[in-house]
């Protein structure tokens, strides 16, 4: 009986470290990227944002950039002087530390008014990380294959641990 328990209980504690792996990578404006002709309206209201995932901010370095806004107000006016942050790599990942609301802008002259800008509101909790309604195509959330494996790690633990205890307890 005290074996069956121990492997219970490690298979457990192994669920629960892989739930760390549901996090998961959204590429910002999803299949055409932080880009002038994306609609980041539909594609921020198309997601579902939580602690621990991962913004990808994907596009042509130089060409554009990412600013941190600090607030509604600067995002509505598109006034990036008072920035909390700035990213220019091309390939910029921004993590969602805690829930709320963050507002980010291109920072290249102009393109902000022209509509380059997303609103992102994170929210705590266990929901995953998927597009609000499964009709959206081209507003993929994009996550990361890494994800997905651990999800499938994790069914499989949860059967694993279900099956030790029906046949564990007819082995002892």
């Amino acid at each position: 009986m005290g074996l069956r328990n121990t492997i219970l209980l490690v298979l457990v504690f192994v669920c629960l470290i892989t739930k760390k792996g549901f996090a998961a990578q959204l590429t910002v404006g999803g299949s055409q990227g932080w880009d002038e002709s994306t609609d980041f309206n539909s594609w921020a209201s198309a997601q579902k944002f939580k602690v621990g995932d991962q913004l990808v901010f994907k596009y042509s370095s130089g060409l554009h950039s990412v600013v941190e806004l600090p607030n509604e107000s600067a995002y509505k006016s598109c006034d990036l002087g008072g920035a909390l942050a700035s990213k220019n790599t091309g390939n910029d990942v921004v993590k969602l530390t805690k829930a709320g609301t963050r507002y980010f802008a291109c920072g290249t002259l102009g393109h902000c008014g022209q509509g380059m800008k997303v609103k992102i509101t994170t929210v705590d909790g266990n929901a995953p990380s998927s597009p609000a309604s499964a009709s959206s195509s081209s507003s993929s959330s994009d996550a990361s294959p890494a994800s997905t494996s651990l999800h499938s790690i994790t069914s499989f633990v949860v059967l694993a641990a279900l099956s030790a205890t029906v046949v564990l307890p007819s082995m002892f």
